[in-house]
């Protein structure tokens, strides 16, 4: 699997605002096998602040939508 570089910022490949420090979402989502459920609840936590510079309540909402439902699920 091919891994960002620092060089590499493109929307569609390696978008800015799923990128926290030196590690993409996504290599993280990958690396702790975490399911469907929890890794858009990760994706979305991560992102909230990241593309306008202010919190996004809309998707920290999402984020809890897909916790509870990973609750419901699997409780």
């Amino acid at each position: 699997m091919k891994k960002k570089t620092k060089t590499d910022n493109s929307i569609i490949n390696h978008p800015s605002h799923y990128t926290t420090g030196n590690i993409e979402v996504i290599d993280f989502i990958e690396d702790q096998e975490l399911n469907f459920h929890l890794g858009n609840a990760v994706k979305l936590i991560v992102s909230a602040d990241k593309k306008t510079g202010e919190m996004d309540f809309e998707n920290l909402k999402k984020a809890k939508w897909y916790l509870d439902r990973f609750i419901e699920n699997y409780e």
